[in-house]
Formats: structure tokens, sequence, C-alpha cells
């Protein structure tokens, strides 16, 4: 609903159904595409069932959105399981705050939605890249490898104490069971998620990053470059330049702890 109200209502959402034309839902969605390709695509999605559903009521004869078909650019890239449903995400969210596994895995579970960075990076953090001071997670990024700045919330910075007394002393913030010179089994979250019987195709470790692209946008209404920036993806500025790690950083430093109060709220009883 928050999507049609932003993005879908604002323009056509006065008309009468059966008067809209498809060049004017192009329109619309084509104006999504500029901010994200991902909400363009759900949007019209979402557009789709409101047409269906104005057929099977006698408003309107044709869905519209058929017509678009292959009129947005494919998405590109894997898909990673990954559910946002605010609902269902709270419980997951439940569910892996009371996870009964090992310290260092219940850690990387919870820190993993606050920081959404690559499960790589994750597993393969080491303390010396960690300022408690200032609040900030500092490494280089796995994909495109630009230094990178993670904001860490007060959710995240009480994580990372709880857990820096058991493994502060050695390398990784995440050591691996049989080794602490080694961090922590690629294999870890994905299988303290499946023993907590969270389905493979509702989320995975990468899922918090697509979790965290679409609530951020679609939900609590963050700047698409804020969020992208914070993904490590190619970001660039209007002239063509790369952003570096500290661009918008203040602005980042205020969404990310804006996120961890939302999933905070996410997980209380309803």
């Amino acid at each position: 609903m928050r999507r049609l109200e932003r993005d879908v209502f604002p323009h056509i959402g006065k008309r009468a159904i059966s008067e809209i034309t498809v060049p004017e839902l192009l329109a619309v969605v084509r104006r999504v595409e500029g901010r994200t390709l991902d909400t363009a695509h759900r949007a019209l999605r979402s557009c789709g069932q409101i047409f269906r559903y104005g057929i099977a009521t006698g408003r309107c004869e044709r869905d519209l959105s058929r017509d678009l078909k292959g009129a947005l650019p494919a998405i590109k890239g894997n898909h990673f399981a990954a559910t946002t449903d605010p609902k269902r995400l709270g419980a997951i969210l439940q569910a892996m705050d009371a996870y009964s596994g090992t310290l260092v895995v219940r850690c990387a579970l919870r820190l993993a939605p606050l920081v959404f960075v690559r499960p790589g990076e994750l597993r393969k953090a080491e303390w010396t890249q960690f300022d408690f001071d200032n609040g900030e997670w500092s490494f280089i990024a796995s994909k495109t490898n630009p230094p990178h700045i993670v904001p860490l919330s007060c959710q995240a910075l009480s994580i990372l104490r709880e857990l820096h007394h058991l493994t502060g002393e050695g390398k990784y913030v995440f050591p691996g069971a049989r080794s602490s010179m080694r961090p922590m089994s690629e294999n870890a979250v994905l299988v303290a998620l499946r023993s907590m019987e969270i389905a493979a195709d509702e989320m995975s470790g990468h899922g918090f990053r697509a979790v965290a692209r679409t609530l951020l946008d679609e939900v609590l209404g963050f700047r698409a470059d804020f969020i992208e920036h914070q993904l490590a993806h190619a970001v660039k500025d209007p002239h063509g330049r790369a952003y570096n790690r500290t661009t918008h950083l203040e602005e980042r430093r205020k969404m990310m702890q804006a996120w961890a109060d939302y999933l905070d709220r996410l997980k209380e009883p309803s």
C-alpha cells in the first residue's frame, strides 16, 4: 500500500480504472524506474493485481500491465531468498534472537540484518576494522573493492561488545568452531537459519541485503543513493564521479540507526 500511495496513486489514483491507458501506466513505472528498477517491477505487479480485480468486478476489461511486459529492463544478478513482508520478517528476527546455538553464531545472526553486508564480509570481519569510539566498521568491499564504511547502530555496537568478551583477543570477530585462526564457516549462518525452520525460499544470509534495499526505500523512505552506497554498490554522482566511502556518511549513520530501530519494532509482540 505504501508503494501504491507513493508511486502510483498521485499520478493515476483518482482516474476511473477503465479510463487509464497503457502509455499512462508506463509513465508511472518509468518514474519509479528512475529511482530503483526493483521497485518499478513491484509497482507494475501491484497495478496488475488491481487491474485483474477490476476485471473480476466489472470495472475494466483488461489488465494493462500485461501490455508492458518487457517494457522495463530485467533485474540482473542472482536471486537470493529474502522475505520483505514486515510481519514475517519480524517473526524471523524473533527466531534469530532466540537461537540457542553458540554465541558466535548467535551474534552473527543478530548482526547480519543490522549491517546487511555480504555474507563473506561478515564472517571474515576482523576486530582491527572496528572503531567503537566512532561507531564505524571499515573494510574493503569484497565485490567492488573500494574502501567501505558501515556506520554502526547502538544495537550493532551492543552485539559486538557482547562478543568482544569472547573473541576480542583473536583476529576474527566470528572465528571458526574448530580453529580461531580461521573465520566462521560460510555455511554457519545458513545452517542456523534452517535449524530454526526458516525456509530456503524465505531467507538466506545474502537475503538481508535485499530486505534492507526494499524496506529502507519503500517503508522508511530513504533516498536510493544513500541505500545503494551503504550496500557498497557502484554509485556515481550527477557528474559521473564515484562516491568515496565518506559520501553522505552522516545521513547514512542516521539511516542505519533508523533501520535498527525499525527492526526492533518489527520484533515487538503484536
